[in-house]
């Protein structure tokens, strides 16, 4: 059905693998003593590590420029892209960015890395971690067509990490709304935080008012638990299960990710 996700990924239920940089200048764990150079070493393994294991795409993300903002100063997305370029060589399968969170920071990204998509928030208001959080999908939009990125795909968060929707209505209408009157290329359901649990209910009500548009699993997705995930997704993001013992701040284990890559083989069948 969805004709653009296999002509992207080449395959069907595609797992898009987060590669979570580590904290960049500016932000408040930055490693001052190792610098970009410590950024980009562990980038690079973690790449290494991530294709080897068969990933179908790798999304980089300032996963650990905690507390977030939402919107970010310049130099985070500078950084990025520093980092970005200097792999671009390395990077054997389709790759997208996101800048948390920031939508318009995350399209700048793509643009200059050739990134194939985004995933961000790009609609709602939310009472959140980090204060009262708006979006203005109109203006990003607007962004990306000026700039000359129609053509990236953009992944829009349906239930953000971290964060309440304020809009008193229930998931179904939100899904609804939003793609009759956004057009996102595909929606993100994601648990409360990065490797929490997406509910699966949440996700069957996601998908079955989202019409054509693709649905990802965004959080959670482990080897146990994919084919249950499958069975209802068009694809998964998967950054957590990844790492040395699932734990979200050690680095990328590549027989985690042979392992889930196996289960998502079997899965997709």
């Amino acid at each position: 059905m969805h004709t653009w996700i296999e002509s992207l990924f080449g395959t069907t239920k595609p797992v898009v693998a987060m590669l979570h940089l580590m904290a960049l200048p500016g932000d408040p764990h930055y490693d001052e003593v190792g610098g970009m150079s410590a950024v980009i070493e562990r980038a690079e393994r973690e790449l290494d590590g991530l294709q080897s294991g068969g990933v179908d795409a790798i999304m980089f993300s300032n996963e650990f420029s905690l507390p977030y903002l939402t919107r970010t100063e310049p130099l985070t997305a500078i950084a990025m892209a520093r980092v970005i370029g200097q792999l671009k060589s390395k990077i054997t399968v389709p790759h997208g960015v996101n800048v948390l969170w920031d939508g318009s920071a995350s399209i700048d990204l793509a643009k200059a890395t050739d990134a194939f998509f985004v995933r961000e928030i790009f609609t709602g208001v939310y009472a959140s971690d980090f204060g009262l959080w708006n979006t203005n999908v109109g203006e990003v939009a607007r962004h990306r067509h000026r700039i000359g990125a129609d053509h990236i795909k953009l992944f829009f968060n349906i239930v953000p990490e971290s964060a309440q929707y304020l809009a008193g209505r229930d998931l179904a209408a939100i899904t609804r709304s939003t793609v009759f009157a956004t057009g996102p290329d595909a929606l993100c359901v994601s648990g409360l935080t990065a490797g929490a649990p997406t509910d699966l209910e949440q996700l069957t009500i996601a998908k079955q008012s989202a019409g054509a548009t693709p649905v990802f699993v965004n959080t959670g997705v482990n080897a146990t638990n994919i084919a249950d995930q499958f069975a209802v997704a068009d694809g998964a993001v998967i950054g957590s299960f990844f790492k040395v013992d699932g734990v979200f701040e050690n680095e990328v284990d590549p027989a985690r990710v042979a392992l889930l890559m196996d289960a998502a083989k079997a899965a997709r069948k």
